[in-house]
């Protein structure tokens, strides 16, 4: 399947449309090398008008508002992975931010009352909300998570049949976390409890 420009390279595994355009945008910032998309307004502008989310003539975005929410959103893709209590300021700020937002519903030719967003506010914002939203009601959500381990939090979609995949990548994430813990158990092993070495 042919990706769409806006889509990291890096993608191995990418959600269904629409909800693609929300895995992109949170991996618009990549740890591995610390590439950012989002780094300043022109940028963040650019990326957003490729998607869809604003339009061409649109001014450009506030790029801190734009990083804050992808950041936010990172936070919903680790609930979804790890089943964790969710820290309850993360869906408070993304519902603060939506309170500026407007909407505007409209009815398509076939009869289907369609939401999108309107005029003022973070129009790119109620985008990805609307996205969200949808992918909630159509159970596709809980499969878009962020990589488990936390120097990477890479968004991916498990494919997986129990959907209970934790790394964007087996090879590379999967391992590391696992070697990480190897050696953590084995520097563990040659101490008591008290935390002197075995002799």
């Amino acid at each position: 399947m042919a990706l769409p420009s806006w889509v990291p390279d890096a993608e191995t595994k990418p959600a269904p449309m629409p909800l693609l355009v929300v895995q992109s945008f949170v991996n618009t910032w990549e740890a591995d090398s610390g590439a950012d998309l989002l780094a300043d307004a022109p940028s963040a502008s650019r990326w957003l008008r490729a998607t869809g989310l604003i339009g061409p003539d649109a001014e450009d975005v506030d790029d801190a508002t734009a990083r804050a929410v992808r950041e936010s959103i990172r936070a919903l893709l680790v609930d979804n992975g790890s089943g964790a209590a969710l820290d309850p300021s993360v869906p408070a700020a993304l519902d603060a931010l939506a309170e500026t937002c407007r909407f505007q519903a409209g009815v398509l030719l076939d009869g289907t009352v369609e939401l999108k967003p309107g005029a003022g506010g973070f129009p790119a914002l109620a985008g990805l909300l609307l996205i969200i939203r949808d992918a909630q009601r159509d159970g596709t959500w809980g499969r878009l998570k962020a990589c488990r381990n936390p120097d990477c939090r890479w968004a991916y979609y498990d494919r997986s049949h129990a959907g209970r995949g934790a790394w964007c990548d087996m090879a590379v994430c999967g391992n590391r976390i696992k070697n990480r813990n190897l050696r953590s158990r084995r520097s563990g092993a040659g101490r008591t409890t008290d935390g002197e070495g075995v002799r």
